[in-house]
């Protein structure tokens, strides 16, 4: 069944635009909140938000909607997306929200909903939210209105499960790490847990104010890290993105460090531990070819799914892993967390810097990349991928490739954009057939 608000990660788009209008969001709630209202206790929905503008818009009309149909209301203010997970949990919730778009800029805006169990929805579930979106809600008679409530102690109770990953026979004395936030929703948790594990901090990116999250700093941008690494001679940096469920690392030396090796560090250390499940990694098919390849020397398997952390999440909930993630940094470890959590993967980074002793430019080198090159095209409609020219480019391309490498072409399900993505052993082809492609698209898309 098409989907008409719900895309491969909530729901989200420009803020104060269909689908992200304050009268959407009520009826979201109001959907949403009569999905969840089974049984005859006293419901409630936990809503936590990252630190954009619109997020108190977007917040207030979420707590209209399920206060309408019935539903109390838990705010927990800005908050990591995988701690909206896990209060939803541990408060049993009927249901958690985070309102954010994650690494995008201020002006877009998203809605992430987990259920009682703290894991993303599935497509029954979104699908069927979708079915009520459009309809006529019941709305509760007047003495059944639900009621909203602040909880002023939700980021102690987050700081203190995140530190719960991290051994408890070792601390961060003496290590400068520097943290860059992103001006998002990890402002102040994230300083704060590494403080407190012993950490000298040096903190960037909390300081926001409504519109520069993600601006130039982040995940997505780490070059203010690399040079606050550099400057301050810390032994390493570590990158959250606007909600903070993904995570990039910046070595000693200001290399980048991706999720693939991120990865392949927890999932080799966790292997030697004995603690890692299902004999592998899960992964998505972007991941480069070389983690599999690392992976298959320990013997370990990497399992590849779709993009979309949640396709990630369900193959390894069916497959009985305990780590898995992507190359953008989405580390999930389902041992401590029902999503991806940038704070408790850089945890287990910084464990392993502090147990083995090597610096991160060693440390995280854990396998050498096969030449990986992805562009994306921007097309403002229509189905350029249905287009014949642009088919038989990619089929060219796919020969060429042919026994040396894998060529990966998808539509975002976030941005109205085309990825086209090639990897193989010679680099100089992989850059050509990306180009051709590419080339092809935006004949297409004009």
């Amino acid at each position: 069944m098409a989907r008409k608000y719900f895309g491969t990660d909530g729901i989200r788009g420009r803020t104060n635009q269909a689908p992200m209008t304050a009268e959407i969001a009520m009826k979201v709630g109001q959907a949403a909140g009569a999905h969840f209202l089974r049984g005859a206790h006293r419901h409630r929905v936990v809503i936590g938000k990252d630190t954009r503008l619109s997020g108190y818009m977007m917040e207030s009309a979420l707590v209209a909607g399920f206060t309408s149909v019935g539903m109390d209301v838990v705010l927990v203010g800005p908050m990591p997306t995988p701690a909206v997970a896990l209060l939803t949990r541990s408060m049993r919730a009927d249901l958690g929200v985070m309102i954010s778009a994650s690494h995008n800029p201020f002006a877009d805006n998203g809605i992430k909903l987990f259920g009682p169990d703290g894991y993303k929805l599935s497509d029954a579930d979104e699908l069927a939210i979708e079915a009520l979106l459009d309809g006529t809600p019941t709305l509760a008679p007047a003495e059944h209105i639900g009621r909203a409530r602040r909880v002023e102690d939700a980021r102690g109770r987050y700081i203190h499960a995140v530190k719960l990953a991290f051994p408890e026979d070792l601390r961060l004395d003496g290590l400068r790490v520097v943290v860059d936030c992103a001006n998002g929703a990890a402002y102040q948790v994230a300083p704060s847990a590494l403080w407190e594990l012993g950490a000298d901090v040096i903190a960037l990116g909390v300081t926001p104010n409504g519109t520069n999250i993600n601006d130039r700093t982040g995940s997505t941008d780490p070059d203010a890290l690399r040079a606050k690494v550099l400057e301050t001679r810390a032994d390493i940096g570590i990158a959250l993105d606007g909600d903070a469920d993904r995570l990039i690392v910046v070595d000693e030396r200001g290399t980048i460090v991706d999720g693939d090796q991120l990865m392949a560090l927890i999932g080799v250390s966790w292997h030697r531990r004995g603690l890692l499940r299902g004999g592998g990694v899960v992964a998505t098919v972007m991941s480069n070819l070389g983690l599999e390849r690392h992976l298959g020397g320990h013997g370990l398997t990497l399992h590849r799914t779709n993009v979309g952390d949640r396709h990630v999440v369900e193959a390894m909930r069916s497959g009985g892993y305990n780590v898995g993630g992507e190359q953008s940094g989405h580390i999930i470890m389902t041992d401590y967390a029902t999503t991806g959590d940038g704070l408790v993967a850089a945890l287990q980074v910084l464990a392993a810097l502090v147990s083995e002793g090597r610096p991160a430019s060693t440390l995280l080198r854990q396998f050498e990349p096969l030449p990986q090159l992805l562009k994306n095209v921007r097309f403002a409609g229509g189905q350029p991928l249905a287009d014949a020219a642009v088919q038989k480019t990619i089929a060219a391309a796919e020969a060429r490739l042919n026994g040396t490498g894998r060529l990966l072409i998808r539509k975002s399900g976030t941005e109205p954009l085309i990825r086209v993505m090639a990897e193989g052993e010679d680099e100089a082809l992989v850059a050509e057939v990306v180009e051709e492609v590419c080339q092809a698209v935006r004949r297409a898309a004009a």
